[in-house]
């Protein structure tokens, strides 16, 4: 059984998960933490459920997704893992952070690139990589079949989608792949998005007004 829990971390209200197991390892998805407080809380919680992390996950690598990376890694001596063809977007956020007014952002590079089919595994739990680009060109989905629900980064929100006015986003590249990779999951499956509340793929097949699909 997977344990789920999420933060909102950083101005960009973005969604931090820690997955663990009754293993007691455990994995951290997208770190947004940014101050000395979400890093704590972060931390903290890590520390209270005596849990041991094993491996740091972007999902893709905005900016909102990835200022707590060096410090995971530091911290917990892990290695980051993203799909190869978010490089350039985790590389850009050095340079345009201080823009945003973040100049205290300290870059992590990657140590391991997986690909669509590959699995995120921890303690006694694994998650199956799909790859969705179109909000950025490495986006990946985690999915658990077996508990029903997925990691979905900034592809697909509670009737919304993720933006793909920036570089590297495709709008027609998104809705084709959540048509085809998100919603040939199962309907009850859960979606823990990158922004805002839970939802499940037959709620946005049906409502979504971006991407629903439309009945005859």
């Amino acid at each position: 059984m997977i344990n789920i829990k999420s933060f909102e971390f950083n101005p960009f209200n973005e969604n931090t998960y820690v997955l663990s197991d009754k293993s007691g390892e455990c994995i951290i998805i997208d770190p947004g933490c940014l101050s000395n407080e979400e890093k704590d809380e972060l931390t903290n919680y890590i520390a209270n459920k005596n849990l041991q992390v094993i491996k740091l996950v972007n999902t893709h690598c905005h900016i909102d997704h990835v200022f707590g990376n060096d410090f995971v890694k530091r911290k917990y001596g892990v290695e980051l893992i993203i799909h190869q063809l978010d490089l350039p977007t985790l590389e850009a956020v050095q340079v345009y952070a201080p823009i945003y007014g973040f100049k205290n952002y300290e870059p992590a590079q990657a140590d391991q690139f997986f690909v669509e089919g590959d699995t995120v595994d921890f303690g006694n739990s694994s998650l199956e990589v799909l790859f969705v680009p179109g909000h950025a060109p490495g986006h990946v989905v985690l999915v658990n079949k077996e508990q029903n629900f997925c990691i979905g980064g900034d592809v697909l929100f509670r009737e919304s989608i993720g933006r793909t006015d920036l570089p590297g986003g495709n709008h027609e590249q998104l809705i084709h792949y959540i048509h085809e990779k998100m919603f040939a999951l199962e309907n009850d499956v859960v979606v823990y998005p990158g922004h805002g509340p839970t939802t499940t793929i037959g709620h946005e097949k049906a409502h979504n007004p971006f991407c629903a699909i439309k009945s005859n």
